[in-house]
Formats: structure tokens, C-alpha cells, sequence
């Protein structure tokens, strides 16, 4: 009998513990590869729950993934897990959080999501006001994004930059960031992408006004050609509205009608939209001279913008018509149109409207031939005037030169009235008397008699041609008063916003030293005169031009884009 140390019983304990050991070393197997498993369900959860805006299904999503990795061993699993919990944070608005999260992540490879985790930092020090942080870790992105040939991704971080630069309001650093996304959606193949961001590109070139203007035409014509790709009709609407402004603030008014043009059948479905190129293509045509055709432009943006209850921008595509009208000779009509706006912009409060409302109302009015009527609507002008802000001084000297002038107007009309019509003949009698003692003076007395009866009919010759020649220095004064009448050009009036017409109206200069704000209504005729005034705004967020939303950026996929990067776990 076998002891039980024998060496057949201690083979079979070995082979028993042997196969608990590969039976446990399964086992361990199996519950990793489940763990894997789960934390990839976790992980999509996430992913979905971030696409529906539900944030607090995505935290807790991927917090239970972070838990369920710390208890394996594989330790670029968690660094993943962590990353995933770090960017929902910044996503659902806590980037403090998402920040503290990310700072822990140490990167693995050279290479391994690395690009991402600086882009999501960038995101967090954004959100957290750190633009500085912000452009450093967004910069350092974009170049491992190249360095990895993502060229799609580059373009991203480029833009992202391209907005925390615009929030700087570094104009310089935000045109060349969209230039430099704009080549990174070219080797990506987005062309469409890449048409957007140079319209953005060359808008903040022309901003910054350090660009020369045949690089901003170069850029602007480059996006034109690229938005040939550009498939939704709203897209490429803006698109072309956009250029159309920046054309227009160049003075490339034809280019710029074009432009309209081709857009206003695209933005027929977004009413607020379909306003903004409408009173922007008036206006355009205002400043071609073709008055003609920008009355149906001016009409509809008006009766549009009313019915959105845009008021003000009502108020300026009214007084754009009352502009046109009055070239065209309609003056009760330019009347009527001017009295709208002033009302509009007595309805939002806005004295800049006002004061260029009754400058307009005052030309006409002395168009008319009623100074008195049109030196009261000058006086409004003034005092409104002094409601307002960033107003050049060549306004004020303006406004106070037509008055004058409305003035020296209704002097002499008054002068032509009944009172002082009954003052003439005293006054030629007193001139017949002075002339009849120089003749006493030098005749003989013995002709006096004879002389008096010869020159009788003289006189009364001389006193009607004295009449006479002084109807005609009064009425030459007046036709030589209305000559010199000085008043605005066209109204310059374009909106550059479309989701809120109220505000960002711009008023583009007329030439290299200016223009005002509405227009010329000379009394002699309907001329308009260059004036000296710099192009102002009625109503100002912007020119500085409204900043583009970052998380709403046209190349944005019907997909919703998300603030931050995620990944998935393989």
C-alpha cells in the first residue's frame, strides 16, 4: 500500500491544483472580457445620451464605466474611461470638473488620443474664461491633428481658435485661423466646409482692415466658387448674404447685388432671413443709383419686418424708401415714408433713427418751399442728436448749416409776404423823391417845371423796373439759396444679422471720407451733394459684425457637434 507520501498521489494533487489554476485563470478571463464588455455598453450609452442633450444619463453613464475600468488591470482603459468622463463634464457645463478629470489623464503612446485631450482642455479653459490656456492647448490640437494626417480634425481645432481669438477681438488672428482651416477642409475633401470658412475669413480680413483689397476679393471669390458644393439651400444662402456684405462694405456694389440676388430665392423659407437680404438689396440699389428698381425691395422688407414686429429695422427700410422716392421726384410719397420711419424709431426709442428721420423730413420740406416747417424739423434733429453717441462732429455742423439756410429761407419768403409787400411802394417813393431832388439839382429852375412834366412817365417806368428788379434778386437769392442746400446721400442702411433684424444695421460710407445716414433731398433739385460724414451705425452690438456662435458653425453635421472630443472604447 502506497504511503500518502507516495509520488502517484502527489502527481495527482498537482494535476488537481493545476486545473483549478487554469479553471480560475478562465474564470478571471471571462469576468475581464464581460467587464470589457459592459464598459463598452456604458460607453455608447454615453455617447447616445450626449446626442439626445440628455447630460445627466451621459455622466452617469460614463462615471460607471470609469468605476467598472479601475477594477481591471488595463490601465489605457481607464486613461480612456477618464477621458470620456472629463470631455461630459465640459459638455453638460460644469468644465471645472471636466477640467480637474482631464488634468489627472496621463497620456499613454506618443499619438494615443493625445490630440483629443488637448482639445478638450482647450474647450475646458474656454468655458472657464481662460482664453489664453485656451488657444495654447487648441493650437498644440491642430498640430498633432496634422502630424496624424487628420486633416479634418485640424480644421475643427482651427476654427474653435478662429472664435477664442474672435472673442479677443483679434481680428488679424481670427481671419488667418479660418484661412488655415479653410486649407485643412480642402485636404479633408469638405469643400463646403471650406467655402464657409473663407467667407468667415475674408469678413474678419475686411475687419480688421490690415488686408489688402484684392486679398479680401481673392478670399471672397475663392468661398463663392467653393459654395458650388454647398447642397442646402439655406446654407448657401447665408453664405451668399454674407459675402453680398462684405462686397458691399468694400463699395462692390454690383458684386454685391449679384450676390443678393442669387440668395433671396434661397432664404424664401426663413422669413427673418428673406427680410434682411430684401432691405439689404434696396438698399444696394440705392447706392447703384438705380432707384427705380429698389422701391419693390424697400416695400417688401418693410411690410415683412413689420409683420416679424421688427420695428426698427421697419424704421430704416422706410426711410431707404423715402431716400429713393425723392430721387425720383415723389416727394408726398418720400413725405409719407419718412413720417413712418420717424414713427418706428419713436416706437423703439432710437434718436439715431429720429434725428435722420427729421433730416429727412426737413429736406423735403424745403423742397416744398416751406423753410418754416423744414428749420422745425432741423431743430428736432439737433436735439436728438444730442441723445446720441459716437456721432462725428461733422454731423452737428451739418444739421446746423441747413438750418441756417432753412432760415435764411423763410426770411426771405416773408420778405415776399402781404406785410412786407405793403412797405415796396413806400420804399420806391422814398427813391422817386431822392431821384427827383438830383434832378432839381442840377436844372435850371426855369426848366423845373418842364423836367417834371418830361420825366413823369420815366419815373413810373423806373418805379416798375425797380419792382421788377428786386422780385428777380429775391428770386434769384432763393434759386441760389436751394442750390447750396447741403444735405445727406442715400441711406446706407444694411442689416447684417438675421435671426435678430433689430439689431447690427450698417450704414457703408459713400466714398473714402464717408456718408450719412439718409438722403439728399436738395430743394433746387434732386441731386444729391458729397457730404463729410463717417459711415455710422443706426444701431450698434456690432461692426463690430455679430460673432458666429462656435458650437453652431456651418460645417456642423446633421449630427449634433458636440463641445467636446470623445472615444470610443475598443
Amino acid at each position: 500500500m502506497a504511503s500518502d507520501g507516495s509520488p502517484v498521489r502527489d502527481a495527482r494533487e498537482k494535476k488537481k491544483k493545476k486545473k483549478a489554476e487554469r479553471s480560475g485563470t478562465d474564470r478571471a478571463d471571462v469576468e475581464e472580457t464581460d467587464a470589457q464588455l459592459e464598459i463598452q455598453r456604458l460607453t455608447a450609452a454615453g455617447h447616445a445620451a450626449l446626442q439626445s442633450r440628455d447630460n445627466n444619463a451621459a455622466l452617469q453613464s460614463f462615471r460607471s464605466a470609469l468605476k467598472a475600468a479601475t477594477k481591471l488591470r488595463e490601465k489605457r482603459l481607464q486613461r480612456t474611461c477618464a477621458f470620456n468622463l472629463g470631455a461630459a463634464y465640459v459638455e453638460a457645463g460644469e468644465p471645472q470638473k471636466g477640467l480637474d478629470v482631464l488634468s489627472r489623464t496621463q497620456p499613454g503612446e506618443r499619438g494615443e488620443r493625445i490630440a483629443d485631450l488637448q482639445f478638450n482642455l482647450a474647450t475646458a479653459h474656454k468655458a472657464l474664461g481662460d482664453r489664453t490656456q485656451a488657444v495654447r492647448h487648441y493650437l498644440q490640437a491642430a498640430q498633432l491633428y496634422r502630424s496624424q494626417g487628420d486633416a479634418a480634425a485640424e480644421g475643427d481645432t482651427c476654427v474653435r481658435l478662429a472664435h477664442c481669438h474672435l472673442l479677443g477681438k483679434e481680428w488679424d488672428e481670427t481671419a488667418a485661423s479660418f484661412q488655415r482651416a479653410a486649407e485643412s477642409y480642402k485636404l479633408a475633401g469638405n469643400a463646403s466646409a471650406a467655402a464657409l470658412t473663407l467667407k468667415d475669413a475674408g469678413k474678419h480680413m475686411l475687419q480688421s482692415g490690415h488686408s489688402s483689397s484684392d486679398n479680401i476679393i481673392s478670399v471672397l471669390t475663392d468661398s463663392l466658387e467653393m459654395s458650388a458644393n454647398i447642397s442646402d439651400q439655406q446654407t448657401l444662402g447665408k453664405l451668399l448674404s454674407d459675402v453680398a456684405l462684405s462686397f458691399s462694405q468694400m463699395r462692390l456694389f454690383s458684386e454685391a447685388s449679384e450676390c443678393y440676388e442669387q440668395a433671396l430665392p434661397l432664404v424664401s423659407s426663413k422669413p427673418h432671413r428673406l427680410a434682411v437680404v430684401l432691405q439689404n438689396l434696396g438698399a444696394v440699389y440705392n447706392n447703384l443709383g438705380q432707384y427705380q428698381q429698389s422701391l419693390r425691395f424697400h416695400r417688401e422688407a418693410a411690410a415683412l419686418h413689420g409683420s416679424l414686429g421688427s420695428r426698427g429695422a421697419q424704421g430704416r427700410c422706410f426711410s431707404n424708401l423715402g431716400f429713393a422716392l425723392v430721387e425720383l421726384g415723389e416727394l408726398e410719397e418720400a413725405w409719407e415714408s419718412y413720417l413712418h420711419a420717424q414713427q418706428a424709431f419713436r416706437d423703439t426709442d432710437d434718436p439715431s433713427g429720429q434725428w435722420q428721420a427729421c433730416e429727412g423730413l426737413g429736406g423735403i420740406k424745403l423742397q416744398m418751399r416751406d423753410p418754416g416747417k423744414a428749420a422745425m424739423y432741423y431743430k428736432d434733429a439737433l436735439q436728438l442728436l444730442c441723445k446720441c453717441q459716437d456721432v462725428s462732429g461733422s454731423v452737428q455742423e451739418r444739421l446746423v448749416s441747413e438750418l441756417s439756410e432753412a432760415l435764411q429761407q423763410k426770411l426771405l419768403l416773408q420778405q415776399r409776404g402781404p406785410a412786407s409787400q405793403r412797405t415796396i411802394p413806400e420804399r420806391h417813393q422814398t427813391r422817386r423823391q431822392l431821384w427827383t431832388t438830383a434832378v432839381r439839382s442840377d436844372v435850371q429852375q426855369r426848366r423845373r417845371e418842364m423836367l417834371n412834366r418830361e420825366n413823369a412817365p420815366s419815373d413810373r417806368m423806373q418805379h416798375n423796373q425797380t419792382i421788377t428788379s428786386s422780385e428777380t434778386h429775391l428770386r434769384q437769392e432763393q434759386e441760389q439759396a436751394d442750390h447750396h442746400n447741403t444735405l445727406p446721400e442715400a441711406n446706407r442702411n444694411l442689416n447684417n444679422t438675421y435671426n435678430k433684424a433689430e439689431v447690427n444695421q450698417q450704414i457703408l460710407p459713400s466714398d473714402s471720407s464717408g456718408s450719412p445716414a439718409h438722403g439728399d433731398v436738395s430743394a433746387a433739385s434732386v441731386k444729391p451733394r458729397p457730404v463729410q460724414m463717417n459711415g455710422l451705425p443706426l444701431v450698434r452690438s456690432t461692426v463690430t459684425p455679430p460673432l458666429t456662435q462656435p458650437d453652431s458653425h456651418e460645417a456642423t453635421p446633421l449630427m449634433r457637434r458636440l463641445k467636446s472630443r470623445f472615444c470610443t472604447v475598443m
